[in-house]
């Protein structure tokens, strides 16, 4: 938990921290050098859509410490709602800015999530590029819910500094929320599918298509039947959440 307060807007019932990638990275930074417990999330029109159906999941992003806004839709949306964020402060960006950190600094990683040959990929890349000294252990997110306390007692063990979880929402949120008492990490962040970028498995969208806030539809293009209805129904929701703030909310 932050010693302080920082900006905070609330869209869509969710409050989102006004502050850039690099006061992010500052925040984290000084909480891991000063022992405080940071629990950090981001949110995209898709999660923001599945929060308002489910009660845990809201809960569990709501009750973290930083929550900065990972898709551009968030971004513009509090724009248009006159509840403007600096800038979109996107989950894998953050993360691999952070391991970056993690080897100037001296901090230790633990990776949680994706399947085994992927999340091995992982640290094999960031042990090649810096050093495996950053390595405080790694494990795949495949796992039965009995096994979900015994997973956060390792990661304790582990003695690391920052835990990255790439597991798919609501379980990662879910998981950190019920077990962050436990692991005791310093900082931990849930990354979504930031493992199959850095291991080579998915490719990201391209420059112009972040900015322009067309990374859903790439995704959309790599994996057409997995992905097309999720984003299909959700960008929807997401617009008609935004249309009826905008035009028919009181205040």
């Amino acid at each position: 938990m932050l010693p302080y307060s920082i900006p905070t807007v609330e869209l869509f019932g969710c409050p989102v921290h006004a502050i850039s990638m690099q006061e992010t990275l500052e925040i984290i930074d000084q909480s891991i050098q000063h022992k405080h417990k940071l629990h950090h999330v981001v949110v995209n029109a898709a999660k923001i859509v599945h929060m308002q159906k489910d009660p845990e999941l809201k809960d569990s992003v709501v009750n973290c410490d930083i929550i900065n806004a990972d898709g551009q839709a968030i971004v513009w949306a509090s724009r248009i709602l006159q509840k403007p964020l600096p800038e979109r402060v996107a989950g894998i960006d953050l993360m691999e800015k952070l391991v970056e950190m993690a080897h100037t600094r001296g901090y230790r990683i633990f990776f949680l999530g994706a399947k085994e040959e992927v999340v091995k990929k992982v640290v094999e890349k960031y042990s090649h590029r810096y050093s495996p000294e950053i390595i405080a252990g790694y494990r795949n997110g495949y796992y039965k819910k009995e096994e979900e306390e015994s997973i956060a007692r390792s990661i304790a063990d582990s003695n690391a500094d920052i835990l990255f979880v790439a597991i798919s929402s609501p379980k990662k949120e879910i998981f950190l929320n019920s077990y962050k008492h436990l692991i005791q990490t310093p900082f931990i962040m849930g990354v979504g599918g930031s493992f199959d970028v850095v291991s080579g498995l998915v490719k990201r969208a391209p420059l112009w298509m972040q900015k322009s806030g067309l990374e859903w539809l790439y995704r959309v293009i790599q994996e057409p039947k997995r992905m097309w209805k999720r984003y299909l129904t959700t960008n929807t929701q997401f617009i008609i959440m935004l249309l009826k703030t905008k035009y028919f909310s009181r205040g």
